[in-house]
């Protein structure tokens, strides 16, 4: 009798230490992260599969000024008010380009991209952002509406919505560049919420994931907001063609407010993953060995 329950206290321990389902989840999650910044000490990333330096240039027609590191009056590291450590902080309206180089930190590829960008954003939208539209992120090579994804939050309605944008190349999906208000195939294409939970000095988690995008059958992407669905696009069906080097991270545009805890990750998480995502007691940095 005692060996047998001895047996069953090995059984147990092996159980409870070998298949830990938190720790298997978190593995997994490390192992499809390919850039973090977290904001804590400096503006460059704590990993990266490309590039860890943050860029900034006077806009991003004409990067050909961009100079590695922070070098923008209104945008600085705010030690202690991030959700995690510290946060970049958006003072006033930032028109200026500040970025990371999406190569190799965005696993992109012009078939069947897959992917997830996560990050957490405190504000208040109707006080702190001034008129028009604001982009806390963009990734893209070109514009908004050129192979991107971005978030944004709307400059006519009251209370602002936040909206998910995914937009192939421009001459495919829109040949006569309507402009975006009156085109109902920009329209369409869009995930909006239109009461959101962001508010000043409360953190909201914004998760985009995306799948198959540029694929012979077309992608989607849905967003999260603090690890809950809000929405899927429709099949976006056209191709997403970028020029690496021109590819890019794009933070704060328009923005006012506090940015942190920056991820890329390589495939589309699941919905379960990302609410573990946003669980994770101290961010992204929790994944690290």
């Amino acid at each position: 009798m005692k060996k047998k329950a001895l047996l069953v206290a090995l059984l147990s321990w092996a159980v409870l230490n070998v298949f830990d389902p938190i720790a298997a989840g978190n593995d997994a999650l490390r192992k499809a992260l390919t850039f973090h910044a977290s904001f804590d000490r400096v503006v460059d990333a704590d990993f990266a599969a490309g590039s860890k330096q943050l860029y900034t240039a006077t806009s991003y027609k004409k990067r050909e000024d961009a100079k590695p590191g922070l070098h923008h009056p209104d945008v600085h590291l705010a030690a202690g008010a991030g959700r995690f450590g510290g946060a970049l902080r958006f003072a006033k309206k930032n028109t200026k380009a500040v970025y990371y180089s999406a190569e190799k930190n965005v696993a992109y590829q012009p078939s069947d991209w897959n992917g997830t960008v996560s990050f957490w954003l405190s504000l208040d939208p109707e006080t702190d952002l001034e008129p028009g539209y604001c982009d806390p992120i963009q990734v893209t090579d070109e514009d908004y509406n050129d192979a991107a994804l971005w978030v944004d939050f709307t400059k006519d309605d009251k209370p602002r919505h936040f909206r998910l944008g995914v937009f192939g190349d421009l001459k495919t999906w829109n040949p006569q560049n309507l402009p975006p208000d009156k085109n109902p195939d920009f329209l369409r294409r869009l995930v909006v919420v239109q009461k959101t939970p962001f508010a000043r000095g409360r953190w909201t988690h914004v998760v985009v994931t995306h799948k198959a995008l540029g694929g012979s059958q077309g992608g989607v992407a849905k967003l999260y907001l603090n690890g809950a669905l809000q929405g899927a696009t429709p099949v976006i069906s056209e191709p997403f063609g970028w020029n690496l080097d021109r590819a890019a991270i794009r933070l704060g545009v328009n923005y006012v407010g506090l940015f942190d805890d920056l991820a890329v990750f390589n495939r589309e998480l699941s919905a379960q993953e990302v609410k573990a995502l946003h669980q994770l007691k101290d961010g992204v940095k929790s994944l690290k060995p």
